[in-house]
């Protein structure tokens, strides 16, 4: 229900900024923006996909953890999906997670954010009640304490 609630305030809210856009600049200038972006996103899906596949792929082959190249890959997407959608407010946050600079930021906050989640859904899923090891302070017990 808050997901639907979500998606008719988003649409209401591109209407809203589409109005005054063509207000602004006029109706056949507006529509030619909204329909100039589409191929955008389609070219920036392919090229900026490729590239990143390609860096995924030279990540795993070197043996690093390639969680930031899939944090990439999943912001190129979203950012060449948003700039399919017709729409000013689409258009722009698809180019924030376009833009490098800006999703250098949004990768470390989104990074962040999933790590965190791990951590909480790992330490409830295995029932630990305190917290975490974080620090890996654990120590192996000698075989004869714990038969005795």
């Amino acid at each position: 229900m808050l997901f639907v609630l979500g998606l008719i305030l988003w649409a209401a809210a591109e209407l809203f900024v589409a109005i005054r856009v063509a207000d602004a600049i006029g109706v056949l200038a507006t529509v030619l923006l909204l329909l100039v972006t589409w191929p955008i996103g389609s070219w920036v899906l392919r090229s900026q996909g490729r590239a990143a596949w390609r860096r995924l792929g030279a990540a795993v082959a070197e043996g690093r953890s390639p969680g930031g190249e899939v944090l990439d890959g999943v912001l190129i997407l979203l950012g060449g999906l948003l700039l399919i959608v017709p729409g000013f407010l689409s258009d722009v946050l698809g180019l924030v997670a376009l833009l490098p600079p800006t999703r250098a930021l949004l990768r470390g906050q989104l990074g962040r954010h999933i790590q965190s989640r791990f951590v909480v859904r790992a330490t409830r899923f295995t029932g630990a009640s305190g917290p975490y090891d974080v620090d890996s302070t654990a120590t192996d017990v000698d075989q004869p304490q714990l038969h005795g």
